[in-house]
């Protein structure tokens, strides 16, 4: 039994995970969504119009990507910003992804 049969692997490196690289762009993607619909929802509420005729709660880009450490590991999120024309100070909050949430219990 003086033979080695066990084989020395070079490239661990590239080796991905597809299945987990499936999993968590789906929810990115999911989660894209449905922050969209809460500020579809949230502006929505907050419709009205200026005195000069312009809509008065507008976008505005989004807040810099943050990561969200899930069971199936990083998943990079967006969360966009709105601004209010008429004054009144506005933000929109996620429900499902707040403010300062960087990791999930799953």
């Amino acid at each position: 039994m003086d033979k080695n049969s066990i084989l020395e692997f070079n490239n661990k490196e590239s080796v991905s995970d597809v299945l987990n690289e499936l999993l968590r762009s789906g929810a990115q993607k999911l989660i894209h969504n449905a922050v969209e619909a809460e500020l579809r929802e949230f502006m929505s509420q907050h419709q009205g119009v200026t005195e000069d005729g312009k809509v008065s709660v507008i976008r505005n880009g989004y807040l810099p990507k943050r990561e969200i450490l899930t069971g199936i590991g990083p998943v990079s999120v967006r969360i966009p910003k709105v601004r209010s024309k008429d004054g009144e100070a506005l933000t929109f909050r996620s429900a499902l992804v707040p403010p300062y949430v960087r990791k999930t219990r799953s």
